[in-house]
């Protein structure tokens, strides 16, 4: 960007920079807008980046670039990967201590929910290929790759997408399941954001009550720490990135296709050291005002560097009929999910939206439903779901793509 003949210039690294500076205000701005108590919160930042890859992502791509090729989705990797590190090692370290507290108590409904959903999911993409395929006589092989694609857009998952992209059988393919993961992402995000600030509402939740049987379900753990513990630094940074250089490396290891992701590594890594908080007489436990910080900046970058790369290809690949299938895919394990686990399993309401949130693998709705219920304490339930349904999204994506080749 070059103003007033050359005397203001932004360029290259410091225009993108820049770039991230301007989506993060203006979605802030767009989130804080209530209707009815209902508002996008931290996704009014996707909604804006998503705009902003529609409409600017060229033009950013130009500024990026060395020996004329632009390295903009490295670029956007980058953003969207510090920001999810940042986001899941502060959600395992605020819900450690209780964690397996939590996790013991309603093991089996984590466990079940997170498979229901995953399964629902995996029905609602086999039943979208087959009708697609009758209909609209496409190609099987392809409508499987698109459809499996926005499965793993609808659910928000990265290993899913990746995944898929592993198992298809040429480059073609591939970039096939590329675009259902754009088209769909839009409202795996925003609808899951809107789920659960909704249903309080419908349901006219009392959030007191509420907080209190979470709190009954879910107690709170009482700190390890006594305050005589040697500090590595005053904010926990030391911690923190210990933590996330062990969860990178172990959700590294790979087994066949599968592997945990950086998020699974993370996520699990910071549980155990926000459970133990000290090793001997050493504090492993960063400062709750860093925690918090962190998972709000984590999770702002990661929907700008998943936005602005999801917006360019939703307007380049956009048919009416795959956004249906997405939203189809999104809603029906949800609805179903909540229903299953408030009259079978008996789970309470943000124990329950909180295993909604890990099943749907939604990070950006556990921000919100951290906002909406007023406590941390809804991301034990997300952090124990979330293993299941990130395990059986990968199998069903692998599943489907292999059954209709």
């Amino acid at each position: 960007m070059v103003l007033f003949g050359g005397i203001l210039s932004i360029k290259t690294i410091s225009f993108l920079v820049f770039c991230v500076f301007v989506i993060a205000g203006l979605g802030y701005l767009l989130g804080r807008i209530t209707i009815k108590g209902v508002s996008l919160g931290t996704a009014g930042v996707f909604i804006v980046a998503l705009l902003f890859g529609a409409f600017l992502y060229n033009p950013l791509a130009a500024q990026l670039k060395v020996g004329g090729a632009t390295y903009v989705s490295n670029a956007l990797k980058i953003v969207e990967n510090l920001g999810l590190i940042l986001f899941v090692t502060s959600v395992g370290f605020i819900a450690g201590p209780s964690f397996f507290g939590d996790l013991k108590k309603n093991f089996k409904s984590y466990i079940l929910l997170g498979v229901i959903i995953i399964l629902i999911g995996g029905l609602s993409c086999a039943g979208c290929i087959v009708f697609d395929n009758k209909v609209f006589g496409r190609d099987l092989e392809e409508v499987s790759a698109m459809l499996v694609g926005l499965l793993s857009g609808s659910l928000t998952s990265t290993p899913a997408f990746s995944a898929a992209k592993a198992t298809v059988t040429n480059d073609d393919l591939e970039a096939i399941v590329a675009v259902g993961h754009g088209i769909a992402y839009l409202f795996g995000v925003v609808g899951v954001v809107l789920f659960v600030q909704l249903v309080p509402k419908f349901v006219k939740a009392d959030m007191d009550a509420e907080r209190a049987k979470l709190s009954e379900s879910a107690p709170e753990a009482p700190s390890k720490l006594t305050g005589s513990e040697l500090e590595l630094d005053v904010f926990g940074f030391c911690a923190f990135s210990l933590v996330a250089v062990l969860g990178v490396f172990f959700g590294s290891f790979k087994f066949g296709n599968f592997s945990l992701t950086t998020t699974g590594g993370c996520l699990i890594l910071s549980l155990i050291f926000g459970h133990f908080q000290k090793i001997g007489k050493v504090s492993i436990m960063p400062q709750e005002a860093t925690l918090k910080v962190f998972r709000e900046l984590g999770l702002m970058l990661f929907l700008i560097g998943a936005g602005v790369a999801g917006g360019a290809s939703f307007v380049k690949y956009f048919e009416w009929v795959y956004f249906i299938y997405g939203i189809i895919m999104t809603l029906l394990p949800m609805i179903i999910g909540f229903f299953f686990a408030k009259f079978v399993l008996k789970l309470n309401l943000l124990n329950n939206l909180g295993s909604i949130c890990g099943g749907m693998t939604s990070t950006p709705a556990l921000g919100t439903l951290i906002s909406t219920a007023g406590t941390e304490k809804v991301a034990g339930a997300y952090a124990s779901t979330y293993p299941i349904a990130l395990v059986a999204v990968v199998l069903v994506s692998q599943f489907l793509i292999i059954l209709f080749r």
